[in-house]
């Protein structure tokens, strides 16, 4: 499983990746795995506020179907088209070409709270893993 150190991630599996007062939002490589083939992504269009912790989305698979929590507080500046075309994406590039929407933050520009670090994500789904078992 890959966790880019670079991100900041939530404890429903999401990451973030803050670049000014933008934020790239995806789901984690632990999350595409869990949930197999992604056929279906469904992200709030652009202009849509976003808090963060609520709902605002949702990942289909061959699965299940997950919902996506906003990492960040803001309006919703761009989403990936690419993933309506081609879901698979988010299984095949998680933190790269399957990015699923850029937030423009409230705030300004420092780090959202509640995030978790690269170190902190990996232990918790190590703790998942082994509660699994």
């Amino acid at each position: 499983m890959t966790v880019p150190e670079e991100f900041r991630y939530t404890a429903e599996h999401e990451w973030v990746s803050i670049d000014g007062l933008t934020a790239s939002v995806g789901i984690t490589d632990y999350a595409q795995n869990a949930l197999g083939d992604v056929v279906y992504v469904s992200v709030p269009a652009a202009g849509t506020r976003v808090t963060a912790g609520e709902a605002c989305g949702e990942v289909e698979s061959t699965k299940s179907v997950s919902d996506i929590y906003s990492p960040v507080d803001g309006e919703v500046a761009e989403v990936n088209g690419e993933i309506e075309d081609d879901p698979a994406l988010v299984n095949s590039d998680p933190y790269g070409a399957g990015w699923l929407m850029k937030v423009r933050l409230d705030n300004d520009g420092s780090e959202p709270e509640g995030l978790l670090t690269a170190d902190e994500y990996s232990q918790l789904t190590a703790e998942a893993d082994a509660g699994a078992e």
